[in-house]
């Protein structure tokens, strides 16, 4: 019986490239509109408070909200896609979240307000275990990286377009609601799922000679704690902590830093700003490379040139185009993060893919200390002092990421421990 069950399996060196690049495909548009939904929280915030007359403090929370939600989402939805299937996940998730975009046309208070970013959030969440559990299994280790980079690419272009689109949409005096009804898309977009997307609850990942990715137990998280993998679980919690712990330490401080301490017009703050997240775009690509062809722990390096770099930004006596071009830099090494999808799901068995891959989000925890930690830092002892603390944090994140395991260099973990 288990042989005739194991025959079941299709490959997924034998789905034809025009059918895995369908999935991908697919796999991209539910990012696109989970980026579009994600970012309008600070996109639209004014706009948001502005109707509904929050407080500063009231519209800063919409993101605890939502994050909190993901943080959520990413531990319970990233065991159930590991249970019942990362497309039968993804199409939930994609609904879940077109669903709550569209009900934010009709909020009409605060707590309202809360509601609906926080179960939005829920669904968000789980966009990175799941997509990072799909194409894990539909491509192989050596390009796998590219493949992250293309996702995240897609992530990068969706900001991008609301941007325009918010921009383009005030300029004509049109109602900003309709950019919630966007909602729509990721909604009809989901049915069609089993068209391109392949079951892989039928399907052995690449490489794996099991064949079953369906997680063995209803608690899979609880697998990531065994003995084999208890140490290097907390490891990567620490890791990923640390990760969203120096990004709110620097970039959540920047435009404050430039405008109050360095004296740069607002226009120009803008301009640094842009040029560090154009950085992030070209560096996704760049990491995505460079993991698949040097390993996921060499990637470290680019915490390290990150931590040295904010020192740069913040001593280095150049003005705003000099700041620009730093922050550029400092944008296409920090993006080095690009390569833990790959890397979470190949530390782990096939059957806990989605489940590993949620361990990015469980950072969040740590990072919901990051505002009141740095604000109490700037505070005391001003800005400059608070993004240090981003150079320090990142340095320590690389040596934390260097003492973990490689995997592209050796051989997969089977699904039997």
């Amino acid at each position: 019986m288990a042989t005739n069950a194991r025959l079941a399996f299709q490959r997924a060196e034998d789905i034809p490239l025009r059918r895995r690049l369908l999935a991908l495909g697919f796999i991209c548009v539910g990012y696109f509109f989970y980026a579009w939904s994600w970012n309008t929280v600070d996109i639209l915030r004014p706009y948001i408070a502005a109707d509904l007359s929050l407080s500063l403090t009231q519209a800063g929370s919409m993101y605890s909200a939502q994050a909190l939600g993901a943080l959520f989402g990413s531990l319970i939805n990233g065991q159930l896609a590991d249970r019942f299937g990362r497309r039968n996940a993804l199409m939930l998730v994609m609904i879940g979240y077109g669903i709550c975009l569209l009900l934010g046309t009709v909020v009409q208070t605060y707590p309202q307000l809360l509601a609906q970013r926080a179960v939005m959030g829920y669904f968000m969440g789980t966009m990175f275990p799941i997509t990072a559990g799909l194409y894990s299994i539909l491509f192989a280790p050596e390009i796998r990286g590219r493949i992250a980079s293309v996702v995240f690419g897609v992530y990068n272009i969706a900001v991008a377009a609301l941007g325009a689109a918010s921009s383009a949409i005030f300029a004509q005096g049109w109602d900003w609601h309709i950019l919630l009804w966007v909602g729509v898309i990721p909604i009809a977009a989901a049915f069609l799922a089993p068209i391109f997307v392949p079951d892989d609850l039928r399907v052995a990942a690449w490489g794996d000679m099991n064949g079953d990715t369906r997680a063995r137990t209803r608690l899979p998280i609880a697998e990531l704690f065994v003995v084999r993998y208890r140490r290097q679980t907390l490891m990567l919690a620490l890791l990923t902590g640390l990760n969203f712990f120096g990004y709110q330490a620097f970039t959540g401080w920047a435009t404050t830093f430039l405008k109050d301490v360095r004296g740069v017009a607002d226009a120009a703050v803008g301009v640094v700003i842009f040029w560090q997240f154009a950085g992030s775009i070209i560096g996704t690509f760049f990491w995505g490379w460079f993991g698949d062809k040097y390993g996921r722990r060499p990637a470290a390096i680019g915490f390290l040139l990150g931590a040295a770099l904010i020192l740069v930004f913040l001593f280095a006596p150049v003005g705003a185009a000099g700041l620009s071009i730093i922050a550029f830099v400092y944008g296409a090494v920090a993006a080095c993060t690009v390569i833990w999808g790959p890397w979470l799901t190949e530390l782990y068995p096939p059957h806990l893919k989605s489940t590993a891959a949620s361990i990015f989000n469980w950072g969040r925890i740590i990072s919901f200390m990051a505002p009141l930690i740095t604000g109490k830092i700037a505070e005391s002892y001003g800005l400059t002092a608070t993004m240090t603390v981003a150079s320090l944090t990142f340095a320590l994140a690389a040596v934390v990421w260097l003492r973990l395991p490689e995997t592209l260099n050796r051989p997969q973990q089977r699904a039997a421990d």
